[in-house]
């Protein structure tokens, strides 16, 4: 879950120029002069050059317009976008094979990529979620990291978990993950998760016509019938019309009454 390595050399390529030319005009660091001078900095330091490039953003419209390195149109398209930066705290919640998986400070739910370190070698085992700092970048149709992350010794308790992974399902279950930060590149084709359904719906009509004629006898048994009932006519409405969540809310709301009375009259039972 990072990016090939010719492009995490482009992008420190860029990235370095870019903050060298910061460190010049806001005299961060005024002993640096040279690209090697800050490309052999430790990262405290370079982090003080970060930190007033995200204080200043104009400053990327300044070097591209400048261009003092010479570079070539599709490179300063690059780091043009990198404008539309995402700073911030987030949550570290998921390592899948193709991203890490971070939530953001407004329950938004990114796919990111490692540079020449995947985020799980950054992290060095610690147990996730973790809480880290950093800027989210538009790079090459994906998002990265700034190269920079600052994580937190936090540690979470069930509920915050749970609100992540509620977070983080919902926005899985909407197609809502954030895998770009280049709109204008289209939306990724949704991925298909799984094989086409088979076609359900003959034998949900057959079992809801079943389940409307069991009826009666026992409360154990008529109530149990009851819920029967009704999770089959769930089904047959999730099956014929799974969008329309008005009435699956209400078929759910039937299932859910037929279950409470269901267990009131487990209960009473002696």
């Amino acid at each position: 879950m990072k990016v090939p390595k010719q492009d995490a050399d482009l992008f420190f390529k860029l990235m370095w120029r870019l903050q060298l030319y910061v460190n010049q005009q806001r005299q961060v660091l005024p002993s640096v002069r040279t690209l090697r001078d800050y490309v052999e900095l430790s990262s405290e330091d370079k982090v003080k050059v970060r930190d007033a490039l995200w204080e200043h953003p104009d400053l990327i419209d300044a070097y591209v317009k400048e261009n003092p390195d010479g570079l070539v149109p599709e490179e300063l398209g690059i780091i043009q976008k990198w404008k539309r930066y995402v700073a911030g705290t987030f949550q570290i919640y998921r390592l899948l094979k193709k991203h890490a998986i971070l939530v953001g400070e407004k329950s938004q739910v990114y796919g990111v990529l490692g540079l020449r370190d995947s985020l799980e070698d950054m992290l060095g085992g610690q147990p996730l979620p973790v809480m880290v700092q950093t800027v989210l970048l538009p790079f090459r149709g994906k998002i990265v990291y700034d190269g920079m992350l600052r994580s937190y010794n936090v540690t979470f308790g069930k509920g915050i978990r749970s609100s992540l992974h509620e977070e983080y399902m919902r926005a899985k279950q909407n197609d809502r993950i954030i895998t770009t930060l280049e709109p204008e590149l289209g939306k990724p084709e949704r991925e298909i998760r799984r094989k086409p359904d088979k076609d359900w719906q003959p034998v949900l009509d057959s079992l809801v016509q079943t389940t409307e004629r069991m009826r009666g006898g026992p409360a154990v048994q008529s109530s149990t019938f009851g819920l029967l009932r009704a999770s089959a006519r769930l089904a047959q409405a999730a099956a014929r019309s799974p969008d329309d969540l008005d009435e699956l809310w209400h078929h759910e709301q039937q299932v859910r009454k037929a279950l409470t009375r269901l267990q009131r009259i487990l209960h009473r039972a002696e």
